[in-house]
């Protein structure tokens, strides 16, 4: 009985704010599946939305509870959702979070929340006041978040960014409408259509942004574990994997144009010698040197990638045997020098390289085979060289006197 005494307008209001309490709620149990992800910006992002559900309940508790509690305490702590976004965004990006700015814009509208509650008595000043706050954290989280180069981010950049301008300009738009309208007495709950308008741009801008927040967390985590498969975790340099991935992309390309492929296999002389003599905590820093100072030589086109063990490859696309050959030699000049590692003393080391060309019609596995034999050659020949691999002979024709002898 008393359910139908209450007006359908207020019903809405109030349903769109309980609704909005629990999208805040399914977005901190979504956040608190990632809090051991070790993203940056997700314990921010989950302290927001926890104090949006204390403030969205106070919000709704308008004339069950106490003025002080669904008007200071609710503002504060619905303010306290747009700044905790607003960190969690600049955290995720490494980014310094301007904590005394923030303290002071959010101070500022929680003053003037209590003086147009105690002082001058008007609803929608508070609204003011809470609106230029909230559009202005808003710009900055749009600002803040800048058009991504790389492909899983931009979408997720993109929308949280038009996600926070839209909502920037609709606090913006919010705060004008009221502030020429401050004459005008207004409850929360009232059922009028531009209340039921601003309302929704009010609860739910945390749970827009705080989507495209676990969409940037998610794409990030994508990332990360792609580069975790594509990359060895000791040096840095492709996984074997992804060598192989690269190279048969390199092999169809040079089929299709016709241009040259070249392929070092690297090996570090007497790498046993090494862990065994200083340790495998120094061998580790050798080969992090070895792929250090391998990309300093290479092209940025060129591809160095870590086989297995002491062997790296490096992949030459669009270069002809003669430009090959000088860079197996530079490289294995470089890494003749004394590196300075972090031992009490520097320890020396040198590479062999096994140096092939592609052959028209040779797959990768004999473009492997012909550089490890080469390989194989420079370590038998005294180590700290390079061997080119010969081409591989032509199958005779069935009819050339070759054949017939």
């Amino acid at each position: 009985m008393s359910t139908r005494s209450i007006p359908v307008p207020m019903l809405n209001a109030l349903s769109l704010l309980l609704v909005t309490t629990a999208l805040s709620g399914v977005m901190l149990l979504v956040l608190s599946s990632l809090a051991k992800s070790e993203v940056a910006g997700i314990r921010e992002w989950r302290q927001a939305n926890a104090l949006a559900v204390a403030a969205l309940l106070l919000f709704a508790g308008r004339g069950f509870v106490p003025d002080f509690l669904s008007i200071e305490a609710a503002n504060a702590l619905y303010l306290g959702t747009i700044t905790l976004s607003y960190a969690g965004f600049r955290r995720f990006l490494v980014k310094r979070v301007p904590w005394p700015w923030l303290a002071g814009g959010a101070l500022a509208a929680i003053a003037g929340v209590v003086f147009f509650h105690h002082a001058v008595e008007s609803a929608a000043l508070r609204i003011v006041s809470v609106s230029l706050y909230h559009g202005a954290v808003c710009i900055a989280i749009a600002s803040t978040l800048r058009p991504q180069a790389e492909p899983r981010l931009r979408y997720p950049f993109s929308f949280t960014r038009g996600a926070a301008l839209v909502l920037g300009a609709g606090h913006a738009w919010r705060a004008s409408f009221y502030a020429i309208d401050a004459y005008r007495p207004y409850t929360l709950l009232e059922g009028s259509t531009y209340n039921l308008v601003f309302f929704a741009i009010g609860t739910l801008a945390l749970p827009a942004l705080t989507l495209g927040a676990v969409m940037m967390a998610n794409a990030r985590l994508i990332a990360a574990s792609a580069h975790a498969a594509d990359h060895d975790h000791l040096t840095g340099a492709a996984s074997r994997r992804a060598f192989f991935s690269f190279a048969e992309r390199e092999l169809a390309r040079a089929e299709r144009r016709g241009g040259g492929l070249g392929l070092l296999l690297v090996d570090a002389d007497h790498f046993k010698r090494i862990n065994d003599t200083h340790g495998h905590g120094v061998g580790d820093l050798v080969l992090r040197d070895l792929v250090e100072r391998t990309q300093q030589v290479i092209r940025k086109i060129d591809y160095c990638a870590r086989l297995g063990g002491e062997e790296f490859a490096v992949l030459l696309p669009d270069a002809d045997g003669r430009t090959v050959l000088a860079v197996a030699q530079r490289l294995r000049a470089a890494l003749e020098r004394t590196p300075q590692l972090a031992t009490p003393a520097g320890v020396s080391y040198t590479v062999s390289i096994g140096v092939a060309m592609l052959q028209p019609g040779e797959g990768l596995a004999g473009l492997m085979a012909r550089a490890d034999a080469a390989l194989y050659a420079a370590k038998a020949g005294g180590r700290n060289r390079v061997e080119a691999a010969p081409e591989p002979a032509l199958e005779p024709l069935s009819g050339s006197p070759a054949a017939r002898a």
